[in-house]
């Protein structure tokens, strides 16, 4: 007998913020880290207090308005890897902003190989200056990587390609540590998921929010996807730290830029970073963004069944849909259990609202 799924919680955090979700959360939190722990190699585990400082030290000196939340966070759970959690900003994904009936709709996944964010994965209702809205996340983590304000926007973050030197698979390591050295050394900017979060409690509407994502400094590449609640409000917003790319003619998203650029590439799993070359690497990332946007039935009617190969990968671990005009936001969590492929790990969660009041 197939043992049943759990449901998705979904948390009234619009008292305390992340900080009261991460009380709340305190067990689901603790076995989130730990499952996640479990997929690193030894040294990496045991070096967690110290990656937890280095985060810590890069958190205090950019510009993130958050940094006294994260202390708050740190210090009432009482384990390490919460500064480190939200420092990481490691995530790939794919994601397509589409019109149906008149209204555009957002649907992404999240990719990324530690086990038991698929599992633990939580709705938050959060405050904001502009409006409450509704973040995808996870008890411990204040930033937002997917996220609806009913009446205003619906936002996903995709992780930007990687800044190369060469072409040579045997140093795209190299290039990883020298471009996470260079942010930690030199960039004092807000990581990009901190900045949705500050968007998604500040701007009062689609047009707002685009030109917020588009001008803040950030702290490291990133894809933004973004719809609003009228026909003609979705973007893509391609970034780097300090330029941008807005795509109002191709709404898919992966993991590289939709023109391809000297001295970037797609990104690729860890597993295959010593194994794939640099044409392959790229079209990894195309054929996911092209089967998303190749997907011919309805969000609607068809729900998450365009969750399938090639945007269906070994690390998917969360999809979701989303529509501001309707207010409404499914999600469900996926991981890798005997097969090749991740499986439903939640049942799926179906959150529908009004226009939530400032």
């Amino acid at each position: 007998m197939t043992p049943s799924l759990p449901s998705i919680p979904v948390i009234d955090a619009r008292d305390g913020g992340a900080l009261q979700h991460a009380r709340e959360g305190r067990i689901r939190a603790r076995g989130l880290r730990d499952t996640c722990v479990s997929w690193l190699p030894a040294p990496a585990r045991a070096a967690m207090p110290l990656l937890d400082r280095m985060a810590r030290r890069w958190l205090k000196r950019s510009q993130s308005p958050y940094v006294l939340e994260i202390e708050a966070i740190a210090v009432a759970l009482g384990f390490p890897g919460i500064w480190f959690l939200n420092g990481s900003y490691q995530w790939s994904c794919t994601a397509l902003a589409r019109e149906e009936a008149g209204v555009p709709w957002l649907a992404r996944t999240l990719d990324w190989p530690f086990p038991g964010l698929g599992r633990y994965v939580e709705i938050a209702r959060m405050p904001g200056a502009a409006g409450e809205f509704f973040s995808v996340t996870w008890p411990g983590y204040v930033g937002v990587l997917s996220g609806l304000a009913p009446g205003r926007f619906g936002a996903s973050i995709n992780q930007g390609p990687l800044r190369r030197r060469t072409h040579m698979r045997l140093l795209r390591p190299l290039d990883f540590a020298l471009n996470g050295l260079g942010t930690l050394l030199w960039q004092r900017s807000i990581p990009p998921d901190q900045l949705l979060r500050f968007v998604f409690e500040e701007a009062s509407d689609y047009h707002e929010a685009k030109r917020m994502l588009e001008v803040t400094p950030i702290a490291r590449p990133v894809i933004f996807t973004l719809v609003g609640c009228h026909k003609g409000e979705r973007c893509v917003i391609e970034r780097t730290e300090n330029d941008f790319t807005t795509r109002i003619d191709d709404f898919g998203a992966a993991n590289d830029w939709l023109e391809p650029q000297s001295g970037w590439e797609g990104r690729i799993s860890a597993n295959q970073m010593l194994t794939t070359s640099y044409k392959q690497a790229t079209a990894k990332s195309v054929a996911r963004r092209q089967g998303l946007a190749s997907f011919k039935g309805s969000f609607v009617r068809d729900s998450f069944s365009w969750v399938a190969p090639p945007v269906l990968n070994p690390y998917t671990r969360m999809a979701l849909e989303m529509c501001p005009a309707s207010g409404v936001l499914r999600v469900v969590g996926y991981e890798r259990q005997d097969g090749a492929l991740p499986t439903p790990a939640t049942l799926p969660c179906e959150v529908e609202a009004e226009r939530l009041p400032a």
